[in-house]
């Protein structure tokens, strides 16, 4: 006995259906994606070649209203095909249960007024529109995009700035209470730092970011900065991201493989205080010993102006230029693409919702590109390395800048010690 099966899939919300799902021998399988003709075919070919079984995932994909499911159905059902849905329990439904009948309708009506509404998002996602909801603070709604809100959006890049300065997401958080008053939850700053709509962008639920849709607080350049500070401050303890001294959360001991953390020690009547640094968790009997503080500093500072130059000269080599170059290769490549969609509606190659559904995803495709131009090293390392391999630089900052500078580059500093209460140290460079 024949089985014929049909699907349906909205390309604004579903992916096209893999023809091998229904796990049995199909005679022929109709496919709609967007129009119904492969339904109208089916209709027509089952009043000439009745098969035993029509094979559903759902009772929803025979038509976009309860009328026209309930026409369909019947007409299906009055020729002697029995339906068998995948994804529903309509066989069992239809054993004269009444009230089951009329709840699994309920719930199709259901469905279908939430893809309907997921419908009109979905176009609007297409139009590069803001999602539904509120504008994110700093911004306000406007027709067809967000639009910078003048008494909150500075709010957003002081506290943005903040963590610039000073590397820290707790210390941002307090500095905006203090400054302009606003309470804000260490998670919510978090979220704040990483929103794509700070940095100009609109990132949609299905995961694809369309880039330049509004003006941005962030530039580029400021976005990539703060990405690169998330990412070495998850390296460390969240205490240590913030900690007043630079070297917290990055010395480590390479005998006992435990952390050092920094003490400070005085004396009674005197100003003058001491810093050291020993480990936390040392399995070592004895214990290894703690190292005076501005030791480690002046051996690490000595280390970078030494090592620094030599890894920017390596790293500055074409295979670098080489990434960056194809990078912004593939960015206008894509560009292109899109300037030349409106000449190829005008010619009838593409229509107005395909050529919608190709520029949206060719600005994802762009966003991801550009994000990965992003990680790379900075543009400047080069100017960069000439300023930080100057002895008397680190001497001038402030700890805070330290601090910053150290885990712009640095991702660890290993005490190698050589016994006798001898040691050394060996840098891990991010880069």
């Amino acid at each position: 006995m024949a089985i014929f099966a049909y699907t349906y899939s909205d390309p604004l919300l579903d992916e096209p259906v893999d023809e091998d799902i229904w796990g049995v021998e199909i005679e022929q399988v109709y496919a709609d994606l967007g129009q119904r003709e492969q339904l109208r075919l089916l209709m027509a070919t089952v009043q000439e070649q009745t098969p035993g079984y029509l094979l559903l995932r759902k009772l929803d994909e025979l038509g976009d209203t309860l009328t026209e499911i309930g026409d369909r159905l019947q007409s299906i059902e009055a020729l002697g095909i029995k339906i068998i849905t995948t994804e529903q329990d309509y066989a069992v439904n239809t054993e004269g249960d009444a009230g089951k009948f009329s709840q699994l309708f309920s719930q199709i009506s259901q469905r279908q007024i939430s893809r309907q509404l997921q419908r009109g998002h979905a176009k609007n996602r297409r139009k590069c529109l803001p999602p539904p909801g509120r504008a994110p603070y700093g911004y306000k709604r406007g027709q067809d995009r967000y639009l910078l809100n003048r008494s909150t959006a500075p709010v957003v890049k002081d506290f943005c700035e903040y963590f610039l300065l000073y590397g820290s997401l707790r210390g941002a958080v307090r500095h905006l209470e203090q400054r302009f008053g606003k309470k804000i939850a260490v998670s919510t700053g978090r979220k704040w730092l990483t929103n794509p709509v700070y940095r100009g962008n609109l990132h949609y639920k299905d995961g694809v970011t369309i880039p330049n849709t509004h003006v941005p607080i962030l530039s580029d350049s400021e976005a990539a900065q703060i990405d690169r500070l998330i990412r070495r401050n998850k390296k460390v303890a969240p205490r240590s991201a913030s900690a007043p001294r630079s070297l917290a959360g990055l010395v480590q001991c390479e005998q006992c493989q435990s952390k050092l953390t920094v003490c400070r020690v005085t004396h009674r009547g005197k100003k003058n205080e001491y810093l050291y640094l020993r480990p936390l968790a040392c399995p070592e009997q004895p214990r290894c010993k703690a190292i005076a503080y501005d030791e480690v500093f002046q051996l690490t500072v000595e280390a970078i102006c030494r090592e620094f130059p030599k890894i920017v000269q390596n790293m500055q080599a074409p295979p670098l230029e080489q990434i960056q170059a194809q990078l912004r290769r593939q960015i206008q490549a894509k560009q292109t693409l899109i300037d030349q969609l409106p000449a190829l509606m005008e010619q009838g190659v593409f229509d107005v919702q395909t050529a919608e559904l190709r520029r949206y995803h060719l600005h994802g495709e762009i966003a991801q590109l550009q994000n990965r131009q992003n990680q790379l090293p900075p543009a400047n390392l080069a100017a960069i390395a000439k300023t930080i391999t100057l002895k008397q630089f680190w001497f001038d900052l402030s700890e805070a800048e330290k601090r910053f500078y150290l885990r712009e580059f640095l991702n660890q500093i290993q005490i190698q010690r050589q016994g006798s209460g001898k040691w050394k140290i060996q840098l891990k460079f991010i880069f």
